[in-house]
């Protein structure tokens, strides 16, 4: 397959762009390099053709999705904190610049899997969280990936193919502060043999997935014949920041107590997914438990992989 991957330098974009060309899929990477980087790819360099180039040049996009098979759309502003300054900026580039990848849909007829994310729920009303439960959210971040979605049903309408997957916090090997920040910072505390720090109590809960398990998604969202649909992506699991920071200290053997600064604002208190819908129609399923990765980064003294 012919393959674009927007934001394909960073943390899950990388992860995708990989696996396609061990698969033997011809793939380009468009990336502005904001927030991704050229190391990242480095196992793959030789392997895809990189475009240095931003999702809101229309002309661009077009240049490189006329011939292509399908577009894993990752390219985004993803910092909840950021937003709040940048309302804007995180408007052009998230909706504006993915209404452009729906329109060249529209035009061209290739498959699009895009990310969204579960901060599109805002604070549930019950957990685990449905696909078809109320989304309020409450930071721009998350506005602009609604918006995002009701373009994706709206194109959806006029027979783009267009898949939503709404992930939840995304960890592993490369993850950045935007996705599942508080494991990255947790570990580079315990690295120093310094206390984790927690924003607010602590009682905070969030669902883990790993970012092997979010590719096996995506691709498993490209691959079926699903036109339009959005899914979870979560464990159906989910730990108190709190809990978080004390496997974190006792895996390490250290004799710490996590610190407690102020809480974070936009910051949503709980998230579990229900999985019900992607693992009935995409037949996928999470493998990799955060606790066991955990354990093997500290007692393998193995931090490259955050």
């Amino acid at each position: 397959m012919k393959i674009l991957v927007t934001g394909g330098a960073g943390f899950i974009g990388s992860h995708i762009t990989e696996y396609l060309v061990q698969r033997g899929d011809d793939v380009t990477v468009l990336d502005n390099l904001n927030t991704g980087q050229m190391k990242n790819l480095a196992k793959i360099d030789n392997g895809i053709n990189f475009v240095n180039g931003d999702i809101r040049d229309y002309k661009l996009l077009e240049e490189l999705v006329s011939d292509s098979d399908g577009v894993f759309h990752e390219a985004a502003l993803a910092s909840v904190q950021q937003s709040f300054n940048m309302k804007d900026e995180y408007f052009d580039v998230n909706v504006n610049g993915t209404e452009n990848v729906l329109k060249l849909a529209k035009e061209y007829g290739f498959k699009i899997v895009c990310a969204s994310s579960s901060s599109v729920y805002g604070n549930p009303k019950k957990i685990p969280i449905k696909e078809s439960d109320d989304r309020k959210p409450i930071n721009p971040y998350a506005q602009t990936k609604l918006e995002d979605e009701y373009l994706a049903k709206k194109y959806s309408e006029l027979g783009v193919k267009v898949i939503g997957l709404r992930y939840f916090n995304v960890f592993g090997k490369r993850q950045s502060k935007e996705y599942a920040g508080v494991i990255k910072l947790f570990l580079e505390k315990i690295k120093q043999k310094m206390p984790p720090k927690i924003n607010g109590d602590g009682l905070q809960t969030r669902d883990f997935v790993h970012i092997d398990d979010v590719v096996r998604a995506n691709i498993s969202a490209m691959d079926s014949n699903i036109k339009h649909e959005f899914f979870n992506v979560g464990t159906e699991n989910s730990i108190s920041i709190l809990d978080l920071a004390n496997v974190v200290i006792n895996a390490s053997g250290l004799s710490l107590e996590p610190i407690h600064g102020p809480e974070l604002s936009g910051d949503v208190r709980s998230t579990r997914a229900d999985i019900t819908l992607i693992r009935k129609l995409l037949n996928w399923e999470p493998k990799i438990r955060l606790d066991d990765w955990l354990t093997k980064i500290i007692s393998n003294k193995d931090f490259q992989d955050i």
